[in-house]
């Protein structure tokens, strides 16, 4: 691999105010401009001088891009709000506590500090040899160095895999999506207003972005509706240690409750393909059916079909289906 290096290439750094200045950045220097927010991940990429762009807009000093306020009994997070910041937040504790459990657990307290929910959410893949420069399929090359029989890919795709076996890292995402939010993302002088399971891409749609934000773009807020306030919950993650990594898996699950009986659900996990993952089947058949071991049992073998394991991962397809498992059930974490 590419040795790493610690002095990042010469751009030009900019500092907007104000978001009408920092769109007449974009689309002034369009593909040229790389846009920071905590700079978690851009600095990894731009450290190890994988990324070399010309131009970099800071979003640091924009305040309309942070806050939290209450949206007719939803909440809207600003996109560079700190992650520290959306898992103490009184109303997002209140109504969607799955979503602070889920910043609660990205990474260490250092970073949650630093790092913001937009940035979560919009990072690049992890997979080692895409971050080392390697010329993959998702660095416009012609094959996934992942998937030889000879790759290193534990913490790599068993769904959705089309030529890339990338995942996305992000702890948020799947919360998100469970909870039915929205971007908000700022382009040709409007807000398109963008379903977060939408937000969200596979290689099959588009090998070389996790996201649909395209140069030019700014996600500029997260919108959750009122719909699953104070709904039973549960979120879980696993990882190697217990501070600072990424998922191996994690799931988010919403459900709708009345006494042992599950009238409706949302469940969703990340870090199995390059798209946080809602296992929609499960959803139909958890419908009307009550939250017992029989029903999560039958539930999670419906999680992973069509699951294929690489070389060194198929220990995720049994972790999906316990995941599933506890979430139904309720063990340890359940909230409602």
């Amino acid at each position: 691999m590419p040795p790493i290096r610690d002095v990042m290439p010469a751009f030009e750094l900019f500092q907007p105010a104000n978001v009408a200045d920092t769109i007449g950045l974009l689309d002034r220097h369009g593909a040229d401009a790389w846009v920071m927010a905590g700079g978690m991940d851009s600095f990894d990429w731009l450290k190890d001088r994988i990324r070399k762009p010309r131009v970099v807009v800071d979003l640091s000093g924009v305040a309309e891009l942070r806050g939290i306020k209450d949206a007719a009994g939803g909440v809207e997070i600003g996109a560079t709000t700190t992650l520290t910041e959306v898992a103490n937040n009184a109303l997002v504790k209140e109504r969607f506590p799955i979503l602070a459990q889920a910043a609660l657990l990205v990474a260490s307290p250092q970073i949650r500090n630093q790092g913001t929910a937009g940035g979560n959410i919009s990072q690049d893949a992890r997979c080692w040899y895409y971050r080392a420069g390697w010329p993959c399929y998702r660095a416009g090359g012609n094959i996934c160095y992942a998937d030889t029989p000879t790759s290193v890919n534990r913490e790599h795709a068993i769904f959705d895999a089309d030529r890339c076996v990338a995942v996305n890292p992000s702890d948020t995402a799947p919360a998100l999506i469970s909870l039915d939010a929205s971007m908000v993302v700022r382009r040709g002088g409007k807000d398109d207003v963008i379903p977060a399971e939408e937000f969200f891409i596979g290689p099959g749609t588009d090998i070389m972005h996790l996201t649909i934000l395209r140069p030019g773009d700014l996600l500029t807020a997260i919108r959750i509706p009122a719909t699953w306030a104070g709904k039973a919950h549960y979120f879980e993650k696993v990882r190697d240690r217990q501070v600072w990594d990424f998922p191996l898996v994690n799931i988010a699950a919403m459900m709708n409750v009345s006494g042992s009986t599950i009238n409706d659900t949302r469940m969703v996990v990340n870090a199995v393909a390059a798209h946080p993952y809602r296992l929609a089947k499960v959803e139909a058949f958890l419908k009307g059916k009550p939250r017992d071991k029989a029903t999560a049992d039958q539930a999670a073998d419906i999680a992973v079909e069509g699951a294929v394991a690489l070389r060194h991962n198929a220990y995720k397809i049994p972790l999906v289906k316990n995941l599933v498992k506890r979430a139904i059930r309720g063990d340890a974490q359940w909230t409602s």
